[in-house]
């Protein structure tokens, strides 16, 4: 058997692929048809298959996908908001690799977040003959012509003239896009980089009421049933074609606003959130139904899985509260399932995340996958599939599950990861989760408690002094260790009874950030700098004796 140059390299953070696989042996006579569906601020709880007893909310669309393929318990993104998630995906690349993003507006006007040259998943699948579409959130940023020349914002930026840079030129022959989430503005649909409609109102939506531009004719809940179709029209199409086609639909829902179409206000049994849930779960029945009608079920791939996970500001009242996620825990609903912590935190509910396949005729049907996968992982595990040979330099932190999906009893190969939340970052590594942060890793109105910089003045408070410098951070109480085969809920930190493990996984996560990458391979350069503590409080180096 023929392998690739690279794939049997050991690098030194403890990471060992157990069986070499060619690209060339794991193509298929024929490349199968690629559907992955990217829910937006969707928990692990919020579907039925995954919470179990603990979610209140009908969910037979993706229970089936569960049903008919294999499900996936130990699935992670790497970053618990949505941007940097995303790019992970995109590129299989960590997001922290890459350097600052170009300058743009607030919201959906942010400019873009790595530039064109960078190789993605749009790309890859175009140079191996396949049609690809892009249809849903956006959130990566583009670059748009302004009236003034200036950074593009809501009062330049010139609707009436195609955007510059946007989904064309990462690889997408065919994309329906809004550039940030729903409640993000402009609220305007792009396709194929030029605005749709027209761009003359100002308007706002229910969860934070940011007001801004957007085309007349824009309606909130009417977005999801929009991108559907889209997609539904694409599948269409590309059926009367030979060659394969990569979609990528990627849903606005069940983030803010919490806008159900009319026809599913009042479905669920825990009010306007669980709508808002069952809407997500019907856009999937209709990419189901879509690959039917058309005849592709058993040459189609189907993914689905969300970004990160829950924002605890979401629940029974369309209005953005914190923490009011509660209310509908108290009924007996948990959109985090039986994990720690919400969006934006280090912790399990932020990051693990509800994942499926179905591929007929290849993926066993009613399996389950426990080994951990991370989204950054699609890059590989589709180049592998489709007999695309990625270089050196291409998705450096996407290692192939291709393995898992064909149910080879080959254990998982990935062993570590990288996990990132909005003030705080973590490293899992077997069972074990380290966060380099006292607290849950995230800060402000909407974070997990406890919150960042109150955690940061306990530890410190604690410690009996400030620390002198980072290595000093190495410690307790300024490490949390988990170990989440015992202790799922992360609940005991265990960082002062195991300093040798500490100290190991730091030296690994050090190896990392250092080789520029996490799969096997030569070393690179990241764009810019990465300590293993960030980002820490200036108040932390303030002495306090």
């Amino acid at each position: 058997m023929k392998l690739p140059p690279i794939s049997c390299l050991f690098i030194a953070f403890n990471l060992f692929l157990p069986e070499c696989v060619s690209a060339d042996d794991d193509k298929d006579s024929k490349a199968p048809n690629i559907v992955f569906i990217l829910a937006d601020d969707l928990g692990y709880g919020d579907i039925e298959a995954f919470g179990g007893d603990h979610c209140n909310i009908d969910t037979p669309h993706f229970d089936s996908l569960c049903a008919d393929g294999m499900k996936f318990t130990d699935a992670h993104v790497t970053n618990s908001v949505c941007v940097p998630s995303r790019t992970s995906i995109m590129t299989g690349r960590y997001a922290f690799r890459f350097g600052r993003g170009e300058q743009g507006g607030p919201w959906g006007f942010s400019g873009l977040r790595f530039p064109p040259s960078q190789f993605t998943l749009g790309k890859m699948f175009q140079q191996a003959g396949y049609e690809t579409g892009y249809f849903g959130k956006w959130h990566l940023g583009t670059r748009m012509t302004t009236r003034d020349g200036g950074v593009q914002n809501s009062a330049n930026t010139d609707f009436t003239k195609p955007i510059q840079i946007g989904t064309p030129q990462y690889g997408f022959d065919e994309s329906f896009i809004l550039p940030g989430s729903l409640d993000m503005f402009p609220y305007v649909f792009a396709r194929n980089n030029r605005w749709v409609g027209k761009v003359t109102a100002q308007k706002g939506w229910s969860a934070f009421n940011r007001i801004g531009p957007a085309s007349e004719d824009f309606v909130d809940h009417k977005v999801l049933g929009r991108f559907c179709g889209e997609a539904e029209s694409f599948i269409s199409e590309q059926a009367k074609s030979s060659d394969p086609f990569f979609l990528f639909l990627a849903l606005t829902a069940p983030h803010t606003p919490t806008s159900p179409a009319p026809e599913f206000e009042g479905k669920s049994r825990i009010g306007i959130y669980g709508d808002f849930v069952m809407n997500t779960d019907a856009c999937i029945g209709r990419i189901v139904a879509a690959l039917e009608k058309a005849g592709i079920t058993e040459s189609t791939l189907v993914m689905a899985s969300s970004d990160h996970g829950p924002g605890h500001y979401s629940g029974k009242k369309r209005k953005a509260t914190a923490h009011q996620i509660k209310e509908m825990e108290q009924d007996g609903h948990r959109a985090n399932g039986p994990w720690r912590g919400y969006k934006f935190s280090v912790f399990e509910g932020g990051n693990r995340i509800p994942f499926a396949a179905k591929w007929p005729g290849v993926v066993k049907a009613g399996s389950v996958c426990e080994s951990l996968v991370g989204m950054n992982d699609l890059m590989a595990t589709w180049a592998a599939m489709i007999g695309s040979d990625l270089s050196e330099k291409q998705a450096p932190d996407s290692i192939s599950f291709l393995p898992l999906l064909k149910g080879t009893n080959t254990p998982g190969i990935r062993n570590s990861m990288v996990i990132q939340g909005t003030r705080g970052n973590a490293f899992r590594q077997g069972d074990w989760k380290l966060l380099l942060c006292p607290g849950s890793g995230s800060a402000g109105p909407f974070a997990t408690a406890p919150e960042a910089d109150v955690a940061w003045k306990g530890a410190i408070q604690t410690y009996g002094k400030s620390p002198a410098d980072h290595a000093e951070l190495e410690q307790q109480p300024f490490l949390q260790l988990f170990n989440l085969a015992n202790d799922p809920g992360e609940t005991k930190n265990l960082a002062g009874d195991q300093p040798d493990r500490v100290r190991e996984m730091i030296t690994s996560f050090r190896s990392i950030i250092a080789n520029g990458r996490s799969s096997p391979g030569p070393v690179l350069t990241n764009d810019r700098e990465m300590r293993i503590f960030h980002p820490v409080p200036k108040f932390v180096w303030k002495k306090t004796n």
